[in-house]
């Protein structure tokens, strides 16, 4: 089962890009869909990935472990689906469970930002108040854009 998953990453990864690019949405246009349209976008249908088969749920789930950025939960969770997983359970993970992962594991990576001491006190200010906070899009806003627009 592992050599398959490995084999699905490479190939997903390999495939990802000449897909993202050949589409016409892309081709169209340089600029990426806002959050406000994807959100209306996603209440008019439903769940994407309610039509999703389990191969393509596999896939998304693979996606998701490549990236460098998945923490300990995700990857856990994530793992325990590929191997025995129903294609219901991928699904609401998918839609829920991965959200609340992430949230855990960038509590976390704030954890080890405020566990250094050498910390500027605008720095510490903003991950207690990114923690404080505690919704998974404050965490994430704080790690991927907040802590660098604090230091610099």
């Amino acid at each position: 089962m592992r050599l398959t998953r490995a084999t699905l990453v490479v190939a997903a990864g390999a495939l990802a890009p000449a897909l993202l690019l050949s589409t016409p949405s892309l081709a169209a246009t340089a600029t990426s869909p806002s959050i406000a349209t994807a959100a209306a976008v996603a209440a008019d249908t439903g769940s994407p990935y309610d039509e999703m088969d389990a191969d393509d749920l596999r896939i998304a789930i693979l996606r998701i472990l490549a990236d460098p950025d998945s923490g300990k939960r995700v990857t856990r969770e994530a793992n325990e689906l590929l191997d025995d997983g129903t294609v219901e359970e991928m699904r609401a993970w998918l839609e829920t469970g991965y959200r609340l992962a992430q949230a855990e594991d960038d509590r976390v990576a704030i954890a080890r930002i405020l566990a250094d001491p050498n910390i500027s006190d605008a720095l510490r200010a903003a991950a207690n108040a990114a923690l404080d906070d505690n919704t998974p899009e404050a965490l994430r806003y704080f790690l991927e854009v907040g802590q660098y627009e604090v230091d610099g």
